[in-house]
């Protein structure tokens, strides 16, 4: 393994191309579905399968905006709304946003733009797919059987426990908490593995790309918020299904102890879901300003001060429960305080595009409306923060706009941007100009329309978690301009999914790097073969591209008969060995069916127990070793030892 030039394309290169083809070729067919690792593939099934869950949490936004366009409608029922409201927050936020922002995009991106030719430990990043879909279903099966979780994507105790909620509706909900996490947490290993020791030589940590600096920071936050409300949905279960009394306060339990633990996951979620979108927007704003991102030193410091203030500050959503006035004073000072490194990178991005050449190519467009969105959600933010108002509109709908404007604003926005920059890497074609223009204005206008009139009907009292509301309240008007907006939006919605299928028949090919992006994922073919790299590259600046010397060096030494990559140490990434990856293969998959059947059994028996046989079977087919090449030379060298 050396640094050594670049090779000069010739009939050695298209040998090199095709046993590397070979190598890393994923499998056909259908059986071979269940047994692809490649990151391309997984990145691409999170980011579809999310998608899809977005589509349908945004159907149920719509049927609710429908019951509450007039006072005292009957198009829901009571029961029915509860269902469709609590299904939509939990879909958007557990199914969704964490999903798309961090697993797809990170797992699809984050190798190429290593300059690596797989993500660390491909079948733990398969299964962690396989588990999430596991949560999907589990969900919305409730939902299409009558039994959806009725109690909020919160599902707040008392109201969620035994005495309250019968049933097994709060039961799919709370296991399906323990899928997506242990997805989130599994996904969040191999991502920060990877960034640590799979980058290219000669990427240093001060030079890495800005995404991959926030794709750690994510990664790390993953680990310490996860945990928290897999702890707290774990507890729900057992006080619903063995009888224990964490959250019964007759029995010495707490209420307030969950509601603790959600959001301590809960507000740290909020910048798992915004700091990927900081990092498409940092990628998409250096990219068509031309010109390296302003302050690339104070844009990593803010986005590790987030990470760590992220966890200070879950209170602020508990000030109506009594608290101790002086902890509020605290929590208030941390809400306010999260506010400087988001406003520092504010200012940074301004002054790339001041001083770049602005290209308001179509990405550029999402973040131009990110921008704008994200701010007025930031500055409701700093409202809420304080006490006394917060105690006024916090179970109104101004809270309902505060929270979409920054979840929407900070995760939607720049999602849109984020595909429209990489779909012709995904796809190989360019997307339609125009239809992306219309798919902008009609997403744009509709959402301004629903949620800015939301902050008038809360300021107005209109409760949140309602499903009707009475004539003489004189409501009907804001709420039916708040329809229209979501009308607007799935139109707009429809217009991208009409975009994405007219490109891949009749889109313009697209070529390695139709932006003249500067960072690595563009130094291949578009869509990327399965090895990615046909020479692993090496980095001579934070814009490896622009910063290339004019014979940049290549990494030499690797095989090609075997999926080996290369390791590198943490803080130089210099060079330190080769490795070789797993191929591919199907126990992931049946890993997490059967987990799958152990946490589903585990709703309705403690005899759920037994399902940890098959797991066990499934995690020893899954690390049984392999009598490869690498092995028998290890065995050769010992023996002749």
């Amino acid at each position: 393994m050396a640094i050594g030039e670049p090779t000069i394309a010739s009939v050695g290169t298209e040998s090199l191309h095709q046993r590397l083809e070979n190598t890393w070729l994923e499998p056909p067919g259908f059986i071979g579905w269940f047994q692809r690792i490649h990151h391309t593939t997984i990145g691409k099934r999170f980011m579809f399968t999310s998608f899809l869950l977005f589509v349908l949490g945004g159907i149920l936004a719509v049927l609710m905006r429908m019951q509450l366009a007039a006072p005292e409608n009957h198009f829901l029922t009571n029961d029915k709304y509860n269902q469709f409201f609590s299904v939509h927050g939990s879909t958007m936020v557990f199914l969704f946003a964490v999903p798309m922002m961090f697993q797809g995009f990170g797992i699809y991106i984050v190798p190429l733009m290593c300059g690596a030719r797989n993500i660390a430990f491909p079948r733990l990043a398969a299964f962690s797919y396989f588990i999430y879909v596991g949560g999907c279903l589990l969900l919305w099966f409730g939902l299409f059987t009558n039994t959806g979780v009725d109690t909020g994507w919160f599902s707040y105790v008392t109201l969620s426990g035994p005495d309250f909620s019968p049933g097994k509706r709060v039961d799919y909900w709370a296991q399906m908490i323990t899928f997506t996490e242990l997805s989130a947490l599994t996904t969040a290993i191999c991502i920060i593995t990877t960034i640590l020791r799979m980058r290219a030589p000669g990427m240093t940590l001060n030079r890495m790309p800005l995404l991959l600096w926030e794709k750690l920071v994510t990664a790390f936050a993953v680990i310490f918020a996860m945990p928290a409300v897999m702890l707290a949905s774990s507890m729900l279960l057992l006080d619903r299904l063995v009888g224990t009394q964490f959250f019964n306060p007759a029995e010495g339990g707490d209420v307030l102890l969950y509601q603790h633990l959600f959001w301590f996951f809960g507000h740290p979620d909020v910048y798992i879901v915004f700091l990927p979108g900081t990092a498409i927007v940092s990628t998409v704003v250096a990219a068509f300003s031309r010109r390296h991102i302003l302050g690339y030193t104070g844009i990593v410091v803010a986005t590790i001060a987030t990470g760590f203030i992220g966890f200070g500050v879950w209170v602020h959503h508990m000030f109506v429960t009594g608290l101790p006035m002086l902890s509020e004073s605290f929590f208030t000072a941390a809400s306010l305080m999260i506010v400087i490194p988001t406003g520092y990178q504010f200012f940074c991005w301004i002054g790339t595009l001041w001083n770049g050449k602005v290209q308001m190519k179509l990405p550029m467009v999402w973040i131009a409306g990110f921008f704008f969105v994200f701010l007025i959600g930031g500055l409701s933010g700093l409202m809420l923060a304080s006490v006394p108002i917060d105690t006024e509109v916090h179970d109104t709908y101004f809270v309902v706009a505060h929270f979409h404007y920054v979840l929407i604003g900070g995760a939607v926005f720049p999602m849109f941007g984020g595909l429209y920059y990489w779909m012709p890497k995904i796809i190989g074609r360019m997307m339609n100009n125009a239809l992306g223009h219309l798919h902008f204005w009609l997403f744009f206008i509709g959402f301004n329309m629903t949620f800015f009139t939301m902050h008038f009907l809360g300021l107005h009292g209109m409760p949140r978690r309602v499903y009707t509301y009475l004539p003489e309240l004189n409501l009907a008007r804001e709420n039916q301009i708040a329809t229209a907006g979501a009308f607007l939006m799935g139109l707009g919605v429809l217009v991208f999914i009409v975009n994405y299928f007219w490109t891949r028949r009749f889109g313009r090919v697209a070529g390695p790097n139709p932006w003249g992006a500067g960072s690595l994922e563009w130094a291949t073919s578009s869509p990327p073969p399965d090895y990615n790299f046909l020479e692993l590259p090496t980095v001579n600046g934070r814009e490896a591209l622009w910063d290339a010397a004019p014979r940049q060096p290549i990494v030499d030494g690797l095989r090609d008969d075997l999926r080996e990559v290369l390791i590198t140490n943490s803080l130089d990434a210099d060079p330190d060995h080769r490795q070789e990856q797993p191929g591919p293969s199907a126990w992931p998959f049946w890993t997490a069916i059967t987990t799958s059947i152990f946490f589903v059994w585990s709703v309705f028996s403690p005899k759920a127990v037994w399902a940890l046989i098959p797991v066990a079977f499934a995690i020893t087919g899954w690390f049984w070793p392999k009598w490869g090449p690498t092995q028998r030379r290890k065995a050769e060298e010992i023996w002749s030892e």
